[in-house]
């Protein structure tokens, strides 16, 4: 019995790791956020100045004695660390993180620039002689430290079944979608309930949305149009049917069909995400618009004269076609890659044809992509800007009415924020009918045991429905880009067709002077940003999109269903909304970030988020909980359970994670259109910023130079994370007999 004892009262290295880190912030890192001044000038003042100070010296220096709050919870869990693991540990670990992060988090919030934050405390306790400005390092890391000691106070007292990496991961992903998505979101949102005067009303939310324009349906009854809401719900519903269709379609055929379309097919079937979505929306123009050689070709030919028919419903529901149906693709991929051949095989040797078998056994199977796919094509239309502004000519939707709310003459807050809570609604409908269609239904396809069988190649006439779709979207996909690619090497498109290298040198030329290489381009900084900030937006951004999927779909825990849409609701909202939103509740303390390349980066990764999560629950829901629990057997933690078994499984949904977030922080528009300044500019606003100028040569130019560096990343991010290898032995010939 003494040597059990010994190892239970040896020291816990993390939790006495996380006080000491919390106490050196305390003392030596500078606890508000240092604007434009160098580490090693500020390092020297943390002992002293009333900005640059650290929270002691702020606390007992400079009259801030609301900061020893955290003194108090570090103190507390210092306590509790001293005694042996168990439950009275835990609660003096949950009691010391909870009273420092929760004391410090209210002070933050009560305390500004200007003294107290509202003005009902500022009456009754008068006027506060000190202020404080938002957090930085040194705030950063106590409230890390906290928020971890109070999850590992949650795991001793038996919650999350003790393990302490669950606890954390729960209650640290909770705390960054609570500040950088659901805060910010809702205070946008707020302003749905305050009427004209800035005054709480319960009806001002109605005032706003009740009316005709909104909800109308004068379009049943011979009228010209429908209400903006049932717009926006009709082409989301057709958008998401056809893109999940479509994206079905090609990753059967990628994986299934013949192997000389595959390659070609996988590049053909990303290049409109790595494309900005403008550039989809100008090339279905040139071909369809008014002055498009499809109308061209029609008064030629036939006489008929050209119409703007191509504008409305039809032309954002193809763009959108093109713009998500890749997303469909990566997360159908995988799904379809998971489908155990065995299974399959067991059915024909019941004998089951080709066909009976795809759709008993293999078509059932492809519910969680589905679903998945349906979900986010779903939500992606709704919050879709950049195609209805491009194409939608008199269809007005949701997204665009928001965007004319906020920056049109009228700007109006309150009205935006109403038309907001109608597309929460809507994606809150559609989430909830997806879990109840789906319900507790199991779909484990990827054992512990290897799977040496071999992939059932498609039916015949399915495959041949499939090359019917897929070959002629191949084709209309170059032809899209074609166009769109030869006018960046056109003088002027429409006018003068000489072929020329000037919108290239203008945007990206090079100079040598005595200094040296010269980026004398005019789009090369902006180039350098948008890369900079993509690239470390991407690996979080997946890291946690995953690290959510797995909490979700290998731990319960109470509150998931709210935690699970907190992390879509980024999704549900409009780009322009999101980016007020972060101007709003990151423009004063506790998080100055605007005018930084921070709040860009955020804005990124919490953007793109639900892609990661979604395509991470449609793969874990084919991945048998037994390989899990093999490995926690075997003495391994869920940290190395994740590392070594877990992630190797989960590549196409890294993959799809990883391209999905870098491609879209390099092309999105309305999320940071309000976020970008002089000194972080993006290429896409230097590109809607030449095109506002009429110079559509050089903005092709900047598009076709994104298209290839854009791909050059994604192949480079599939080389680098690789293949799932499942011990299989590659796809039968189309032509194999089935044995009897």
């Amino acid at each position: 019995m003494t040597e059990p004892r010994r190892a239970e009262r040896r020291p816990d290295p993390w939790l006495r790791g996380w006080i000491a880190a919390g106490l050196v912030a305390y003392v030596a890192l500078p606890w508000y956020a240092i604007q434009d001044a160098a580490w090693y000038r500020v390092l020297p003042q943390v002992l002293g100045g009333s900005q640059t100070g650290s929270a002691i010296v702020q606390a007992l220096v400079h009259g801030r004695w609301w900061l020893l709050i955290g003194l108090v919870g570090l103190a507390l869990a210092a306590f509790g660390a001293r005694l042996p693991p168990g439950r009275a540990q835990g609660r003096w670990l949950l009691a010391g993180g909870l009273v420092g992060a929760l004391g410090l988090a209210a002070s933050a919030f009560t305390i500004g620039a200007k003294g107290w934050a509202f003005e009902a405390l500022n009456a009754r306790f008068g006027e506060l002689a000190v202020q404080q400005s938002g957090l930085g390092v040194g705030g950063f890391v106590v409230l890390v430290a906290l928020v971890l000691l109070a999850a590992f106070g949650l795991a001793r007292l038996g919650l999350f079944r003790g393990d302490r990496f669950v606890a954390a991961s729960v209650l640290g992903c909770t705390v960054l979608l609570a500040i950088f998505i659901v805060y910010p979101v809702g205070r946008a949102l707020a302003g749905a309930f305050l009427d004209d005067g800035a005054r709480a009303s319960l009806t001002a939310l109605w005032e706003r949305v009740g009316h005709e324009r909104i909800w109308g349906l004068g379009c049943l009854a011979g009228s010209v149009r429908c209400g903006v809401a049932w717009n926006t719900l009709v082409l989301a519903l057709l958008s998401a049917t056809g893109t999940t269709a479509l994206g079905t379609i090609l990753a059967l055929m990628a994986e299934r069909g013949s192997l000389r379309w595959q390659r070609p097919l996988k590049v053909l079937a990303l290049l409109p995400i790595i494309t900005p979505p403008f550039v989809v929306g100008l090339g279905l123009i040139l071909l369809f618009g008014r002055a498009g050689l499809v109308n061209q070709f029609a008064e030629y030919a036939f006489g008929i004269t050209p119409t703007r028919w191509f504008y409305g419903l039809l032309g954002i529901w193809l763009a959108q076609l093109f713009a998500f149906t890749p997303v469909a693709f990566m997360i159908m991929r995988g799904v379809v890659q998971g489908v155990a051949p065995s299974l399959e095989e067991a059915a024909q040797t019941l004998r089951a044809d080709r066909r009976r078998a795809f759709l008993s056994v293999t078509l059932p199977l492809l519910k969680p992509g589905l679903a998945n796919a349906f979900l986010v094509g779903f939500i992606e239309s709704m919050a879709d800007f950049g195609n209805p502004i491009v194409v939608g000519g008199q269809f007005a939707v949701l997204s665009t009415e928001i965007f004319f709310a906020i920056v049109g003459a009228q700007y109006d807050q309150g009205r935006a924020a109403a038309l907001a809570w109608v597309l929460t609604l809507f994606a809150l409908a559609v989430f909830g009918l997806q879990r109840r269609l789906l319900g507790r239904q199991q779909f484990t396809t990827v054992g512990g045991k290897g799977d040496a069988g071999l992939p059932m190649p498609l039916p015949a006439g399915l495959r041949r429905a499939v090359q019917a779709v897929a070959l002629p979207w191949m084709a209309f996909t170059v032809a899209v880009y074609l166009f769109a690619f030869i006018g960046g090497f056109v003088r002027t498109w429409g006018r003068d067709y000489t072929p020329t290298l000037q919108h290239f040198h203008t945007a990206f030329a090079l100079e040598w002077s005595q200094f040296g290489l010269v980026w004398a381009g005019t789009a090369w900084n902006s180039l350098f940003t948008t890369v900079k900030l993509a690239a470390l937006a991407a690996p979080p951004t997946a890291a946690l999109g995953l690290l959510i999927a797995w909490l979700l779909a290998r731990t319960e825990f109470r509150g998931q269903g709210a935690f699970e849409f907190a992390a879509l609701l980024a999704f549900a909202i409009p780009g322009t909304v999101l980016g007020v939103s972060y101007i709003l509740a990151f423009n004063v303390p506790p998080l100055e970030l605007t005018g930084t390349g921070l709040v860009i980066m955020l804005c990124f990764m919490f953007r793109n988020l639900p892609v990661g999560v979604r395509a991470g629950t449609a793969a874990f829901k084919q991945l048998d909980r037994s390989l899990d629990e093999a490995s926690l057997m075997l003495r391994a933690s869920t940290a190395q359970t994740l590392a070594h078994v877990v992630l190797p499984l989960l590549k196409p949904a890294l993959v799809a994670a990883l391209v999905y977030s870098f491609v879209r922080a390099m092309t999105t528009v309305s999320a940071v259109i309000f976020l970008v300044t002089a000194e972080n500019d993006l290429a896409t606003t230097y590109i809607i910023g030449r095109v506002g100028n009429g110079d559509y040569g050089v903005a092709l130019a900047y598009c076709t130079v994104l298209i290839v560096l854009l791909s050059a990343a994604a192949a480079l991010i599939q080389w680098l994370v690789g293949e799932r290898r499942l011990g299989r032995r590659g796809v039968a010939p189309a032509a194999a007999p089935v044995s009897r």
